[in-house]
């Protein structure tokens, strides 16, 4: 990063499907890449010097338990496998959405890795590719220094370590982040192909099909006319989910067959019920900090509102926020839930961006460790991230 303090950006107008200004173009990401990358790198050393030190295998905890098991049967076997639990509940794998699976057995196909190894080697590829797309939205609304200290930022999120983990929260916030940047530069057809491909990762792609849609009709009511490549763009996005729902759909035989799957995982929405209840069952100190903890999202979203951040991306953010906290998921899968939603490190991003290298570094740096010895402390105990 540079040593030169950049201007404030220019006031910008009211959220809109667009910038106010023209285009920027988008920034080299090399220092976004090496800054995050830097901050996984330090994620997966103290991981590897906790596991040595407590005698547990770190790898494994990336890519054989949890989530990550379930996607590698996919993998491995196809759709059809459950488990029945002591309480009667069933799981079963059509939970999971087919994107990454199918990736990991191509790529087990062609290399010599197994299932489970080519499940990290996506996830870590597609780690770069968010870190350049969530910095290439940074550098569009705020300007390159921005775009790269919003990078590191994602890679020093609490749950940064399930980016190096063989789930979909990597490969979903790179497509994700690569489609809003497409409807920011007016690229209606490629955000919309991305949104299909991200509608086939994960359900949280609901927000993303919001956040394109909006923009597309605020885009129609400004310039009075629907575009051929906005109208196909807003088509294109809801593809992929609506696919796998139906897929869900026909080979249960049931129109709700996909929301029947999602409800037995506990994953059902009820407005935040479930979540008012957790907290209501807590001693008054850990619930007190806990509404304390929610209310930080909360104000981010009202710095994000404030900085006027670019409808597409407003809405998103919100949007992937209100689904991780309205459904009865377990809540400490919540702040990874929340994690895609990049749009919430935009204001402390843009603070940073203001400081000079010699104290943007080490705050940065801070965080990356703060972040990593959590992580090994996460991944290397008994419960699910």
């Amino acid at each position: 990063m540079s040593r030169t303090t950049p201007a404030r950006p220019t006031p910008a107008a009211p959220p809109s499907a667009a910038p106010a200004t023209a285009p920027r173009a988008t920034a080299p990401p090399w220092a976004a890449l090496g800054g995050y990358a830097a901050t996984r790198l330090l994620g997966l050393a103290v991981l590897a010097a906790v596991a040595a030190a407590t005698g547990k295998d770190g790898l494994h905890r990336l890519s054989g338990r949890w989530d990550a098991v379930w996607y590698v049967r996919i993998a491995e076997h196809g759709y059809g496998y459950e488990v029945t639990l002591p309480d009667g509940a069933v799981h079963a794998d059509l939970a999971f959405f087919p994107l990454l699976p199918l990736l990991e057995r191509a790529l087990s196909a062609v290399l010599p890795v197994d299932a489970a190894t080519a499940g990290l080697l996506v996830s870590w590829t597609a780690s770069l590719a968010a870190a350049w797309g969530i910095h290439a939205v940074g550098t569009q609304v705020a300007g390159p220094r921005t775009g790269v200290v919003l990078a590191v930022l994602w890679g020093v999120y609490p749950t940064a370590f399930v980016q190096s983990m063989a789930y979909t929260e990597t490969l979903f916030t790179a497509l994700a982040a690569w489609s809003l940047w497409a409807v920011l530069r007016d690229r209606w057809l490629l955000a919309g192909g991305l949104c299909v491909l991200a509608g086939l990762t994960r359900p949280t792609a609901a927000a993303l099909i919001a956040a394109i849609g909006i923009a597309a009709l605020v885009t129609v009511v400004r310039e009075r006319r629907l575009r051929a490549r906005v109208a196909a763009g807003v088509l294109l996005a809801p593809l992929g989910w609506l696919g796998y729902v139906v897929y869900v759909g026909v080979r249960r035989g049931s129109a709700t067959a996909y929301f029947d799957v999602q409800a037995a995982w506990g994953n059902s929405i009820d407005g935040g019920v479930a979540l008012a209840l957790f907290i209501a069952g807590l001693p008054w100190p850990a619930a007190l900090g806990l509404c304390a903890a929610l209310a930080l999202p909360a104000w981010l979203i009202v710095l994000c509102v404030r900085q006027r951040q670019p409808l597409p991306l407003l809405v998103y953010t919100v949007a992937v926020v209100l689904v991780s906290l309205v459904g009865a998921a377990y809540f400490g899968s919540r702040p990874r839930l929340m994690m895609p939603a990049f749009g919430l490190l935009l204001p402390p991003a843009v603070a940073l961006a203001r400081l000079r290298t010699r104290a943007a570094v080490p705050v940065l740096a801070a965080l990356a460790l703060a972040s990593a010895a959590y992580g090994a402390f996460t991944l290397l105990g008994p419960g699910p991230p």
